[in-house]
């Protein structure tokens, strides 16, 4: 079998298996005090152009994303989402679990505009009995989106403006972010992103790490005791280092960004040969996730010979699948899943 369901079906960058062998036996202070932390969050503080933010490690994405929500809204509050938003659509209930709800929003190819956002906002708040409905509390996007589509620039300045209009603090997941930052007329940066959001976390278990998200506040003291509220939510790993080594890996010279080029150049690979065969794509591939169109009969095939995601029923006969690549795809390996559709 061929796998392509996801980004995170390999373990960790040989680099970072490297360094945690070589401090494997070393003691350290615990819950992020030690020295790779600190040296970690010195330089995404560097990258980001945000030489004050707060930088948290937490283990994994639906932990980060879940903690963060509910530290930042009040118990009256939702978040704004769009309707295939992961936190909407693939995180098991995640945010209102903790007491929230998503205040869901129509998308076009997995983002919000900013237009919709503060149509919303405004005309909540013109509602007269607002005061007994779920507040819009913040915004919640994710670069790329699930559709691995790309905000612009002025897509993220637009919505920038409009959450600081409404005085909501805009969260952008950066699960896959690396692959954002790699991919082709990208111009999003750290830099821009500290810029214009107010909380963001940078993605490592998508990215070469074994698990792992840096958690960026470019201005500190959004929230109070973070640091408490995520050791509450039981995601404060004791053996911190273990984060922070990893991190601080992927931060030296630009290993982050580096290894997140391969899953774009494979997925470039991919996409050419499909098009050559007449394949469609629900969705124009843009990073490292292809929405690819097949022939349900087509899929069945395909099914017992490649781990492949089913996404979404395009009609009676029609079914769309997601194969995504990462830092790890092989060219063989690709050769052969081209051979096989």
């Amino acid at each position: 079998m061929l796998h392509f369901e996801s980004d995170y079906l390999e373990g960790a960058h040989p680099l970072v298996l490297e360094r945690l062998m070589q401090t494997n036996m070393e003691q350290t202070p615990g819950y992020g005090t030690d020295v790779y932390c600190e040296a970690a969050r010195e330089k995404i503080r560097l990258a980001c152009a945000a030489p004050e933010a707060e930088v948290h490690f937490m283990v994994g994405g639906t932990q980060t994303n879940a903690t963060l929500i509910t530290a930042m809204l009040r118990p009256y509050e939702g978040v704004i989402a769009a309707e295939s938003g992961h936190i909407n659509q693939h995180e098991a209930g995640a945010v209102e679990a903790g007491g929230h709800k998503v205040l869901a929003l129509p998308h076009a190819e997995g983002k919000l505009s900013a237009t919709d956002v503060n149509r919303y906002v405004t005309d909540f708040y013109a509602n007269p009995s607002w005061t007994a409905m779920v507040a819009p509390g913040m915004v919640y996007i994710s670069q790329p989106t699930e559709y691995g589509t790309l905000y612009t620039l002025a897509e993220l300045r637009a919505l920038s403006a409009v959450c600081r209009k409404h005085h909501l603090p805009l969260y952008m997941d950066g699960a896959r972010l690396g692959y954002a930052l790699a991919a082709h007329g990208n111009d999003v940066t750290l830099e821009t992103i500290a810029s214009l959001c107010d909380v963001f976390y940078i993605g490592g278990t998508k990215v070469g790490a074994l698990f792992g998200e840096a958690l960026v506040m470019p201005r500190p003291g959004a929230i109070r005791q973070l640091s408490s509220i995520i050791k509450q939510r039981g995601v404060l790993l004791a053996k911190g280092r273990l984060l922070g080594l990893q991190f601080d890996t992927l931060f030296t010279d630009g290993l982050y960004e580096r290894i997140a080029r391969n899953a774009i150049v494979m997925a470039d690979k991919i996409v050419s040969a499909l098009k050559e065969r007449g394949y469609r794509f629900l969705i124009t591939p843009q990073t490292n996730q292809l929405f690819v169109v097949l022939e349900n009969e087509q899929l069945a095939r395909l099914s017992a010979q490649v781990g492949i995601e089913v996404w979404e029923k395009v009609d009676d006969t029609h079914t769309a699948v997601r194969i995504a690549t990462s830092w790890a795809t092989r060219e063989e390996n690709v050769d052969a899943l081209i051979g096989k559709l």
